[in-house]
């Protein structure tokens, strides 16, 4: 069935296809990324600090919902990548199509769920009322978009189940590149400040969206034809069974993550500027990790597939070694650079500048200390659920909320505000802990085949 615009991962050295596979992968979340990084940096130096806190009490607000449309379409891609391995055309093309519609339904739901819960939400979660406003519009302009957010992610998921992360990539490279140009344009030119920023990342996700439906429609496996247009109620239960728990899980890491921004706001501006800037760093360099679970993912899947357990074996340990080397690297990044990267989003003659920057760097060093486990919980994690579980790495989720939570309430009472940053590292830690010992489990079961 491998044919074009696809690849089959189940044959080949494991290292070089999850190498090959998560390299678009990583540019494409790279630049993905780089909305909201340049956002942040155009906004802290043309607008003011109180629109960049904005911007960062807008974090888990922003993943809750995009995590979890996130999670939804990953489900999909892992019911699909199956029937790719398994090379059943017929059931491949039923899988697309019953994801089509769970997407479609779900851009109704959470359009509205979104506009409905902001204002109370931003409410429950002490936002400062310097930037109350801007954040309000920020999330209801960046919530209308969800629609658009769900027709990228499950046409990037049906080309990753394939084996094709480079359409994907190029996608992001165009989008990028105008969200820079959109920010420029309606920020700067036409002074439209936080709102602008809002708009120029929804209209850059329109034409991520279009491009990707273009290559699905140049792939003969995803021309659904009549027979194939019926919701197949297995398959269709299938996904749902696979996406549900993977976007409940990344609601579960979001209620810890909420209950930290809430924390963080009553820290007072300086703290929650500086710690948003950090934030901004992080999830850059957090890009590698997320490339490497998608990778995995869809490895996992085909060859489960394909039922070859010595292969998924041989691919987690690649993926481990791959990702604890990247995960040194970034952390030498955040310690030898980090403050200075953060110091670019911050005006100089800003009030509290030199404050900001060291809350910020200081982040950025404790969480270098547990960078490793941060890039090994996405490769367990990941694998767990291309073998077809997603209720393990649900559950890893409620530790990390756990840890996150007892940061937040109790460490800050004991060694200060860097309580919230110890917090982040001992989630990793103990999400690490459950997902080790499942998968050596599972993969124990699967045989030597």
């Amino acid at each position: 069935m491998a044919a074009a615009n696809t690849k089959d991962m189940t044959t080949g050295s494991p290292a070089r296809l999850l190498l090959a596979f998560s390299m678009p992968l990583m540019l494409g979340n790279l630049f993905q990324q780089l909305y909201t990084f340049v956002d942040a940096l155009i906004v802290g130096q043309c607008v003011s600090a109180n629109a960049l806190a904005a911007l960062g009490a807008t974090e888990w607000l922003t993943f809750i919902m995009f995590g979890v449309i996130s999670g939804v379409t990953q489900g999909c891609s892992v019911v699909i990548a199956r029937f790719f391995g398994e090379k059943q055309e017929a059931q491949l093309k039923r899988a697309i199509y019953a994801g089509v519609w769970i997407a479609a339904a779900g851009a109704i739901l959470f359009t509205a769920a979104g506009q409905i819960v902001i204002g109370p939400m931003l409410g429950a979660l002490r936002t400062p009322v310097e930037v109350l406003d801007l954040t309000d519009t920020y999330l209801r302009i960046l919530y209308a978009g969800v629609p658009v957010t769900f027709v990228y992610n499950i046409a990037a998921a049906i080309l990753r189940a394939m084996g094709n992360s480079r359409k994907p990539l190029h996608g992001m490279i165009i989008a990028s590149l105008a969200n820079i140009a959109f920010d420029m344009f309606l920020v700067m030119g036409l002074d439209m400040g936080i709102a602008g920023a809002a708009l120029g990342t929804v209209l850059a996700q329109i034409l991520a969206a279009g491009y990707c439906l273009m290559a699905i429609r140049k792939i003969e496996a995803c021309r659904i034809g009549k027979g194939n247009r019926v919701l197949d109620r297995r398959i269709l239960q299938e996904e749902i069974r696979m996406g549900i728990p993977m976007g409940v899980q990344n609601i579960i890491t979001a209620i810890g993550g909420l209950v930290v921004q809430a924390t963080v706001n009553s820290f007072g501006i300086l703290f929650l500027t500086g710690y948003a800037a950090a934030n901004k760093v992080y999830v850059l360099l957090e890009i590698a990790a997320t490339s490497y679970g998608h990778g995995i993912l869809t490895y996992t899947a085909q060859n489960m597939g394909s039922k070859s357990g010595r292969r998924v074996r041989s691919g987690l340990i690649a993926a481990l070694l791959i990702g604890t080397a990247t995960a040194l690297i970034m952390s030498g990044i955040m310690v030898f650079a980090g403050g200075d990267i953060v110091g670019l989003f911050i005006k100089e003659q800003e009030i509290g500048a030199d404050e900001m920057i060291r809350v910020g760097y200081h982040y950025l060093c404790v969480l270098a200390l547990g960078f490793p486990l941060l890039y090994c919980l996405y490769v367990l994690r990941a694998c767990i659920q291309g073998m077809g579980d997603s209720v393990i790495p649900m559950l890893s989720s409620l530790i990390q909320v756990f840890m996150r939570v007892m940061g937040a309430l109790l460490l800050t009472r004991v060694v200060g505000k860097e309580g919230i940053f110890w917090g982040e590292v001992l989630a990793w830690a103990g999400a690490d802990l459950l997902l080790s010992l499942i998968s050596a489990k599972k993969i124990s079961s699967l045989g030597s085949a």
